[in-house]
């Protein structure tokens, strides 16, 4: 892409200069160089199957705060109730990591009636991603089945959510307070959640400016010997 920006080798525009909608950019592809990349400028790619690859870079932008003052609980700005408290301490579910990267992408795109940005090129090109330890899946399980997970992309401090699902009520529920303390004790900075939805809004995602996200997203990323395991 070239002209009033530049000469760049990617196909968005830089995020600072789209309209609050967020729409960056078309085209490219989905190789692990390009995403880690988007992901460390504040873009992401989502689009369905048979559309071109689309890029984003909403303004506002959803996230969950990992360190909120002055109530620095374990769960961060998660919103976690005291029965779903009650549910983590009782032990029903069992909390994993990476034990199944694919299947909770793939199920996590299965579960929307809506449709899904889950294709076939996006599950190779995430999967491919975890294989190179960038991405990261969290599970969890009611004895040896399934019940629910999340997966998204880490880059330094910074860790960028993706979708999540559940089987059995509260799974997803369970494997995103899983996520949200194993960045806290990690030494995260940034859980970016994207865009705020009524459903994330009672987990506790609040919104900030695009330009604020940015200047957060730079400092997270370059955050030195954090890792997600």
């Amino acid at each position: 892409m070239s002209g009033i920006w530049g000469t760049r080798d990617v196909p968005w525009i830089p995020p600072e200069l789209a309209e609050p909608d967020g729409f960056v950019g078309v085209g490219g592809d989905l190789a692990p160089r390009t995403l880690l990349r988007a992901y460390a400028e504040g873009v992401f790619p989502w689009f369905n199957e048979g559309d071109p690859i689309l890029w984003w870079s909403p303004d506002p932008r959803g996230v969950i705060e990992l360190r909120p003052n002055p109530d620095d609980s374990e769960y961060g700005g998660l919103h976690v109730s005291r029965r779903l408290a009650r549910t983590i301490r009782s032990g029903k579910f069992r909390v994993t990591f990476d034990k199944c990267f694919a299947t909770v992408m793939r199920l996590c795109g299965e579960t929307r009636p809506e449709g899904t940005w889950v294709t076939p090129d996006m599950l190779r090109a995430y999967t491919e991603l975890h294989r190179l330890g960038h991405a990261h899946s969290v599970e969890t399980w009611v004895g040896d089945e399934l019940a629910g997970g999340t997966y998204g992309l880490a880059i330094g401090g910074l860790f960028a959510a993706e979708s999540m699902f559940y089987r059995v009520t509260d799974g997803s529920k369970v494997a995103l307070a899983g996520l949200v303390r194993q960045l806290r004790n990690r030494g995260f900075a940034l859980l970016d959640v994207q865009m705020k939805t009524e459903h994330t809004s009672t987990m506790g995602a609040t919104e900030i400016p695009r330009t604020e996200y940015l200047k957060r997203l730079r400092k997270a990323v370059g955050m030195m010997g954090v890792s997600f395991r």
